[in-house]
């Protein structure tokens, strides 16, 4: 019966990635791109990789999907246009024959690696009792592979100052998206109303145990993000202005903690982001929670995408 599931998950997510790669409209391709994150994250439950499983629904399937939903929503007007302009039929031919050869190519390299594959997974598991971590996903994150880690946290800043950087001179500095209004006693309102303190457990929960259990910063910060946004749709909040000093400081105070943390490695234990002993997993758990705000806001602001209005009280 594993073998069954496991060949028709194998096949449905090749049919899905098919699907993503020809389909003609962009709104098709991306439904059939969220429905292939989702099903991968149900293969990585399966390959018993919880943590990659919960990134990959959250920030594959989930936040990934809603912002290309957003641009798709955005170039509507422009992808009729697009489709009088397609190349001819020879242009396309080589782009397939480009593309085949290049998947051709990959497979050979993966099947000429060496056996047993080179790998320090066992020097990790030696030295993962002294990160005092339980998780080893998030050992590897903030102990082995920090540097990797606070790289990926300034580059969602830049990502999201590359956002705001679209919007109007004259806008400059106020709200992203527009006002959100819905009925205050509709269905949605209630759910806005009804999921956030729970969808703030989870996501806390969530964080707090990703030092020993699945889970972490991006997944709980991706739930938080969700229940923000469902407020903001729900016309119960409204986005905060970009000028605003409390939101740059929370989008800043992540990735500004990591790095002096790095730096008293450097004066303690001799390295950049080297760790005392013994006080390994507090910085990690201190990094993460420094972390927690800076994912929230910019995963949500960058949803609600540029500002489009003056910034009010």
């Amino acid at each position: 019966m594993s073998v069954v599931v496991s060949s028709a998950a194998v096949l449905l997510l090749l049919g899905l990635a098919l699907w993503t790669v020809v389909a003609r409209e962009a709104f098709l391709a991306i439904s059939g791109f969220v429905a292939y994150g989702l099903l991968l994250s149900l293969v990585w439950v399966r390959l018993y990789g919880v943590d990659v499983a919960l990134t990959e629904a959250a920030i594959g399937g989930g936040l990934t999907g809603a912002l290309l939903i957003g641009a798709a929503s955005r170039l509507r007007d422009t992808e009729a246009a697009a489709w009088s302009e397609r190349s001819g039929p020879g242009l396309r031919a080589v782009a397939k024959l480009l593309s085949l050869a290049v998947a051709v190519v990959l497979g050979l390299c993966v099947l000429a690696l060496p056996e047993p594959a080179p790998t320090l997974a066992d020097e990790v598991v030696a030295r993962m009792p002294a990160t005092g971590v339980g998780n080893p996903i998030t050992g590897v994150l903030l102990a082995f592979r920090a540097l990797d880690t606070l790289l990926e946290a300034i580059v969602l800043v830049i990502a999201l100052i590359g956002v705001w950087s679209f919007a109007p001179d004259r806008v400059w500095g106020g709200r992203p998206g527009l006002r959100h209004r819905s009925d205050p006693d509709g269905i949605l309102a209630y759910f806005a109303r009804l999921l956030p303190p729970v969808g703030l457990i989870i996501g806390v929960y969530i964080f707090w145990a990703g030092a020993d259990h699945p889970g972490g910063k991006f997944q709980g910060a991706t739930i938080l993000a969700a229940m923000w946004t469902l407020v903001l749709m729900a016309g119960l909040a409204d986005t905060p202005a970009i000028g605003r000093r409390w939101l740059r400081i929370g989008i800043v105070v992540g990735p500004l903690v990591f790095i002096a943390i790095g730096f008293v490695g450097v004066a303690v234990a001799g390295a950049f982001l080297a760790y005392p002993d013994g006080w390994a997993k507090p910085m990690i758990v201190l990094i993460e929670a420094a972390l927690m705000p800076t994912l929230v806001l910019i995963l949500g602001l960058l949803l609600a995408g540029p500002p489009s209005r003056r910034g009010g009280p």
